[in-house]
């Protein structure tokens, strides 16, 4: 009888007693010669058997299934079959008679009824070792999701902690990637912009040592683990890595995205420092930029209504116009250094009033969250006991986890972030009159970005239609506002 020579290994096997290939063909060819078997083919694979489709194997039985007559030569059963089909398959060769023989080094058979009978409970045995090891492995999968352990390659500014298989700031680029995410959420960067701020801050590709692609950076800005979440096959899970930017911010970058639709060039930008911060009064239509050249060749920059498919009367205003009209907002809300002192200490006052409340606004927080905890344990119940349905499930815990990641950002502010923000309000005010004598474009876009909304033009006039409290309170200095 002549025989065919199979050996497989597949590189998802983690059973240490399954030779190498190299192994196993030595192993069968002694035995062969052993046993006086004539090997004519041999055939080699590295590829799993756990789902029938395996290339060289279906060569080898269909040369056998055409001609017939011979037997194959293995290390042990589970090489050939870990699946029904193609166990079945072999048995059914067997019974046909196309296959005379089935030799294993490791295991006895016989083409009678009592070795069939076992071969059959090889095949069984070996398919109930990979579906078993398939579950142990989602379910360890599934408990290190619930550990808040985040599977895969870590994203840029994260590096994978083996040891622990968890995800680690990386010492050497999260606050380059943190500057990234604040940079993006003033509003003043496009992607293009991003990537070019990215790449001088150092932040590069570790596989090519080149800037980051736009879509690479357009993922980071959508990606949750940054603020301390992340998300498997559409479900969220909270991590135990430490976030790099907080909720808030990474809100506010979502609203800039919305907000940016439609992406302006970082050339465009710079040429028009004012665009897309102004609407028509009129019609409500965009405000756009163009630049022209006079009969003395002298250039200038104009602004002006888009008038997209309205009827619009308004005129242009050239930019020299419009940054008189904008230092005069600025200089409008800029505090005086006698101003400054006394918000600061009325600030230092109701900095000391909020720490002692703070101790019970903790308490409350506390409280919420493991309300949240709860209710997050009656979800899963829910889910499991199918009263509701995966997709309500998914929509709920995400919502629940959110709000967890807020009340823990709360808490490690101990409740008075509001009043850190309140001091840089305070000093900012008091630094607007430099930023209105001062050349720099882009630093009076920020700053009136901070202190308004809802700039529109109208008869060549800058309209501030949205009243900040901070304009409200620079024109009544006497008035301070307190915590109280």
């Amino acid at each position: 009888m002549k025989y065919f020579l199979y050996a497989r290994k597949s590189t998802d096997e983690d059973d240490r007693q399954v030779l190498s290939i190299e192994s196993q063909i030595t192993e069968l060819r002694e035995f062969a010669e052993k046993e006086n078997l004539e090997i004519i083919n041999e055939f080699i694979e590295s590829k799993t058997a756990k789902i029938p489709g395996r290339p060289i194997f279906n060569k080898m039985m269909d040369k056998i299934d055409a001609g017939g007559g011979y037997g194959i030569l293995a290390w042990h059963p589970d090489r050939l079959a870990r699946n029904s089909v193609d166990g079945g398959k072999i048995i059914y060769l067997v019974d046909t008679g196309k296959i005379l023989g089935l030799k294993f080094p490791t295991f006895w058979f016989d083409a009678t009824p009592q070795g069939k009978f076992m071969l059959n409970i090889a095949f069984g045995q070996s398919k109930y070792y990979i579906d078993n090891l398939s579950e142990n492995v989602k379910r360890g999968l599934r408990q290190k999701l619930r550990r808040g352990e985040r599977p895969g390659l870590a994203p840029v500014g994260y590096l994978n902690e083996l040891r622990h298989h968890t995800v680690v700031k990386d010492p050497e680029r999260w606050q380059i990637v943190k500057k990234v995410f604040e940079a993006y959420a003033t509003g003043n960067f496009t992607i293009e912009a991003l990537q070019k701020l990215s790449f001088s801050l150092g932040l590069v590709s570790r596989r090519t040592n080149e800037a980051l692609t736009l879509g690479r950076i357009h993922k980071m800005l959508q990606n949750p683990t940054y603020y301390g979440v992340f998300i498997v096959r559409n479900e969220m899970y909270q991590g135990t890595h430490e976030p790099i930017i907080s909720k808030r911010l990474f809100d506010k970058i979502h609203e800039v995205m919305k907000q940016n639709g439609k992406p302006v060039h970082p050339e465009k930008v710079k040429n028009f420092p004012f665009l897309r911060l102004l609407k028509c009064g009129e019609c409500g239509r965009s405000i756009t930029a163009e630049k022209k050249i006079k009969p003395s060749g002298k250039e200038y920059v104009y602004y002006r209504c888009t008038k997209k498919q309205r009827v619009c009367r308004q005129k242009y205003v050239e930019q020299k116009e419009l940054v008189k009209q904008i230092n005069s907002i600025i200089k409008k809300v800029a505090f005086s250094d006698a101003v400054r002192d006394n918000f600061l200490l009325r600030w230092e006052q109701d900095n000391k009033k909020l720490t002692t409340a703070s101790s019970a606004n903790s308490k409350t927080l506390k409280i919420e969250l493991k309300q949240l905890e709860e209710r997050l344990i009656r979800l899963t119940d829910g889910y499991l006991d199918q009263v509701i349905g995966n997709e309500e499930y998914t929509i709920l815990k995400q919502k629940i986890i959110n709000r967890k990641v807020e009340v823990n950002e709360s808490l490690k502010t101990n409740g008075n972030n509001w009043l850190g923000l309140f001091r840089n309000w305070i000093l900012e005010g008091n630094q607007a009159k430099n930023i209105a004598f001062d050349e720099n474009m882009e630093s009076k876009r920020r700053f009136v970005q901070k202190i308004g909304s809802d700039f529109r033009l109208f008869g060549q006039k800058v309209l501030w239609l949205w009243e900040n409290p901070w304009a409200i309170i620079a024109e009544n200095p006497p008035i301070v506002v307190t915590s109280g």
